[in-house]
């Protein structure tokens, strides 16, 4: 199925039957899956976070682009697909386009996969953390997409943090400037991705499912432009890599990436890459973690959100046709 003739996106049967229903879906994005995740678990994870967002009440939409069809929801081959394929790019939302036209294939990013679900009807996308403001940006200016992307899109992002090799204070500014909204799950302080504490605080605090909801209808009633809410959930404390493990291996992770001249793109896999490797599998086990929790969340808003009254009395009346092609609402 297709929300738009003129666009290739297409939605699973299920996604679809979810959305003209007005229940709830979380997006998924898949880069976890083909590049940021060893095989075979990736394909174990995957399935897991689906099955936590099905646990919650709500349907699960992971997205890929798929021979040049962009899709928002998966089948069970399709996710094989993703987790097994070594030959899949990683797509933000400036690589959507050449995707399509050229029929590739590639696992997309927090900016492509927000984008995808948006233009979809997606509200709410459950993720491990957020691209931002690199490290020495006043030499590199260097600036995760993510961030822009967000600025012009109506979703609700559930995440932890930003990544901790990237500059969290410049980040959080730069958010601020750009105007999306900010919300700490049940603390006040912004988490740090594999920390549950990045050391910088957030204005706002939320406690519930149903308070995140209640924001997000503000946010619509409010009109402005479209821009992302972002509610950013902490991994629990226990799950937490070790704080000094973190500072040590970090320290050295970037002095390794300046010693071997790594630049642009290719310095979050490598910073990503060296933790893994020395924290001896630890970060990893944190970001999973985190990503588990940030899902579990996700549909939980979802299911909050789809509950509301005016969205149960919309759901009585005739569907608009053109409605579908409305992102982010």
């Amino acid at each position: 199925m297709s929300t738009d003739g003129s666009v290739r996106i297409a939605l699973s049967d299920e996604v679809a039957g979810a959305l003209a229903r007005r229940a709830p879906v979380v997006a998924l994005e898949s880069t976890i899956i083909a590049h940021g995740l060893p095989r075979p678990r990736n394909l174990q994870v995957a399935r897991e976070l689906e099955e936590i967002v099905r646990a919650a009440g709500a349907v699960p939409a992971t997205v890929a682009v798929l021979d040049g069809v962009a899709r928002v929801g998966l089948t069970k081959d399709q996710v094989e697909r993703v987790a097994q394929d070594t030959d899949l790019r990683k797509l933000g939302f400036r690589d959507l386009a050449p995707a399509l036209a050229a029929k590739a294939s590639g696992a997309t990013t927090v900016s492509g996969t927000a984008f995808l679900a948006a233009r979809a009807g997606l509200r709410v996308f459950g993720t491990g953390g957020l691209g931002g403001v690199h490290r020495g940006w006043v030499d590199v200016q260097d600036e995760s997409a993510d961030l822009a992307l967000l600025a012009r899109t109506r979703i609700t992002v559930v995440c932890a943090g930003v990544k901790s090799i990237l500059d969290v204070p410049a980040t959080l500014q730069r958010l601020e400037t750009l105007g999306v909204g900010v919300l700490g799950y049940g603390t006040d302080r912004f988490p740090g991705f594999y920390l549950t504490d990045s050391g910088e605080p957030v204005d706002w605090t939320v406690g519930s499912p149903g308070e995140v909801a209640e924001v997000m209808a503000a946010q619509d009633e409010l009109g402005g432009h479209d821009s992302a809410l972002i509610v950013a959930n902490p991994v629990p404390p226990a799950d937490q890599l070790d704080p000094a493990l973190h500072d040590q291996v970090l320290a050295e992770a970037l002095a390794a990436a300046d010693r071997q001249g790594v630049t642009g793109q290719a310095v979050t896999p490598f910073l990503l890459a060296y933790l893994t490797t020395h924290t001896a599998g630890a970060s990893l086990e944190a970001n999973l973690a985190a990503v588990r929790g940030n899902v579990r969340l996700a549909a939980e808003i979802a299911v909050s959100w789809s509950e509301r009254p005016e969205r149960r009395e919309r759901s009585q009346q005739p569907e608009r046709p053109e409605r579908s092609q409305r992102p982010g609402r």
